[in-house]
């Protein structure tokens, strides 16, 4: 697939020939929901925690006694039905991880940005650069390449070259900054535009090729 190379200013500078096998893949929907899913669910820490009627405070000896008194039995005011007893059936630290295998999950990645590339939504610039690390300039140059749509931006490697445009990109909302090799379905799916300059898409190549 044959897109065009624009500079900061949206302005067509070149063309490029996107890599077959990652932008033109087959489109498996399945795995990209499972991906998503997975990753949705790593991300949840699990620290929720109930206590049952052995960890709460009080209770202690047996309220009156066993019979005679007309009333239910009870062992301790702790327990569940009572006010400040503990609770019963309530959620407790665990794990929330989902296992995907590597082949899975690089599949995935592919099948969406061949979406993003059928929509015309891979737009793909010569060089990812600004003068001075300023947020209007950063605005601006996202409004000449995607318009009003969100962007997440892939740089190759953490490089001074690129301080600029990450330290500018952080105070906009609907635009992020990511390493290409750190590409993930979840920020695939999020922003409407993808802008990928000519240094990341090697990069890109490494990871999913």
């Amino acid at each position: 697939m044959e897109v065009d190379v624009l500079n900061m200013e949206g302005k067509k500078v070149s063309t490029v020939e996107l890599p077959a096998a990652i932008f033109e893949a087959p489109v498996y929907v399945d795995l990209m929901h499972q991906a998503f899913v997975r990753q949705m669910a790593n991300a949840r820490l699990g620290t929720h925690d109930t206590k049952v009627r052995g960890e709460v405070a009080g209770g202690g000896r047996k309220p009156w006694k066993q019979k005679g008194t007309g009333r239910a039995r009870i062992g301790s005011t702790r327990a569940a039905q009572w006010k400040g007893g503990g609770r019963i059936h309530t959620p407790h630290p665990h794990k929330y991880v989902q296992a995907m295998p590597r082949k899975m999950r690089l599949a995935a990645l592919r099948s969406a940005l061949t979406v993003k590339a059928s929509q015309s939504s891979v737009v793909v610039v010569d060089e990812l650069k600004i003068s001075q690390p300023k947020t209007r300039l950063m605005v601006a140059a996202l409004n000449s390449l995607v318009g009003d749509s969100s962007a997440l931006i892939l740089i190759p490697e953490k490089a001074e070259q690129y301080e600029a445009v990450t330290r500018s990109t952080s105070n906009i909302p609907d635009a992020k900054i990511l390493l290409a090799g750190y590409l993930n379905i979840r920020d695939i799916l999020k922003y409407d535009k993808l802008v990928v300059p000519l240094s990341a898409l090697d990069a890109i190549k490494a990871h999913l090729g």
